[in-house]
């Protein structure tokens, strides 16, 4: 049966699904959750906090990624984890229904992160190792483009289902989740069942042994050791840590934000309309935002970029503020307003990528690059696990101001960092 198996095959047979399959329940734990838990009853403060929690599989992902390579191989653990997601969804869509639901989809979404995370290990690894280098070059682009189309159909086209279920069964809010998440479920067993038959089986695809176990443990610690003796190791990590302050709680309000009514100083969209406004058009002006930020990075370089990216991620911001002060009806320029302030984020947020991987250059540049991801992580769930008791004490006008002040840190800590010159740019 060994002999059987194939080694290599056309990269355009599964690397799009792979990382289209790696994008959604990451989407769905991080964004989805706070649409349905707004829709369920439950309070910003609550919302804020524990879905917070759900980012620290991917803060502490870089302390288990070296077991994944230890045990079995990296198409094993891609394979099985899109069938435990798949199992997941459905779990989470049965629970929906009953009295403690929150408690039990809690539950299940901190598995699914923990399977989502694992599963990002893995297919990273998997990448490099099914690709030859050129063709790892080549289909960068592809796999970040159909991660990016997986964060529209999860935070755009589910939402937009769930609210057309909701208006079809009468307002049966349960329900209408319940049957998108076991769609969804459907769809991701089908693409577990697809990968099972249609990866390939690289040569170099096996677990690393070590014959001597002090041996891992040694190097396991001797690449973080090495990570905090860099050079300014402090401003670099208050770099990860604060240039998305204020984004980090942002992020976590503007779901509740659109689905509140006016009398609270929300918007009052329905669901549907919030997966066209935030998770449709704001996704499209995020991902056009990181292209043009990528490219005119490519020409000049980082460092003449930095401040033009700082300084327009975080104004955009402004965008909430007029959102909240005026309660716009026109549905166009709501949507304006939040592509406005997406693209600013899209834009801004290449700066902080580019600036994880000059961190992470040298020997260990995968593993630091992992830790980078990490501290990313962190600096994410933090901040957003107190943005909803911010929100519920200011009220939304308040609140969005509050976020303005928030990106102080992010000024600040940009002016500590050191990036060389030329870094980015193009060579010719």
């Amino acid at each position: 049966m060994a002999a059987e198996k194939v080694t290599r095959r056309n990269p355009w047979a599964w690397v799009p699904s792979l990382y289209f399959a790696e994008g959604i329940p990451y989407v769905v734990v991080m964004i989805v959750s706070v649409v349905l838990y707004k829709r369920m009853g439950i309070s910003n403060t609550d919302i804020a906090l524990y879905t917070s929690w759900l980012y620290l599989p991917w803060v502490i992902k870089p302390l288990w990624s070296p077991f994944v390579d230890m045990f079995r191989t990296k198409r094993f653990w891609v394979v099985s984890m899109q069938f435990f997601i798949g199992a997941a969804l459905a779990s989470v869509a049965l629970t929906i229904p009953l009295p403690d639901f929150f408690r039990y989809t809690l539950a299940l979404l901190w598995l699914m992160a923990f399977s989502s995370a694992t599963h990002d290990i893995a297919a990273d690894g998997f990448y490099m190792l099914g690709l030859e280098e050129h063709q790892q070059a080549a289909f960068v682009g592809v796999r970040s483009t159909f991660y990016r189309i997986a964060m529209i159909v999860g935070q755009g086209i589910l939402v937009v289902l769930a609210g057309v279920l909701e208006e079809q069964t009468g307002g049966n809010i349960p329900l209408a989740w319940s049957i998108t998440f076991l769609v969804l479920a459907a769809i991701f067993v089908l693409f577990a069942i697809y990968h099972l038959f249609v990866l390939p089986f690289p040569l170099s695809d096996r677990p690393v042994r070590r014959a001597d176990s002090r041996g891992v443990l040694q190097d396991f610690i001797d690449v973080f050791v090495l990570f905090f003796r860099k050079e300014g190791i402090l401003a670099i990590l208050a770099f990860l840590l604060f240039f998305r302050f204020g984004e980090a709680q942002l992020v976590k309000m503007v779901t509740p934000f659109l689905l509140d009514g006016r009398e609270v100083g929300g918007l009052g969209l329905t669901t549907s309309e919030v997966g066209v406004t935030y998770g449709t058009v704001g996704v499209i002006a995020l991902l056009i935002g990181g292209l043009i930020g990528g490219y005119i990075v490519s020409r000049q370089g980082l460092k003449f970029w930095l401040w033009p990216m700082v300084i327009i991620m975080h104004t955009a911001d402004v965008a909430f503020v007029y959102l909240s002060h005026v309660q716009p009806e026109n549905f166009l320029v709501i949507n304006v307003a939040v592509a406005a302030e997406q693209f600013g984020y899209g834009f801004g947020f290449t700066a902080y990528m580019l600036y994880m991987i000059l961190v992470a250059e040298g020997e260990n540049k995968t593993a630091h690059y992992a830790i980078c991801t990490g501290f990313m992580a962190l600096g994410m769930m933090l901040p957003g696990m107190i943005s909803g008791w911010i929100q519920e004490q200011l009220g939304y006008k308040l609140f969005f101001i509050w976020i303005l002040l928030s990106t102080i840190p992010s000024f600040i800590v940009p002016a500590l960092v050191k990036i060389p010159a030329g870094f980015g740019r193009k060579k010719e």
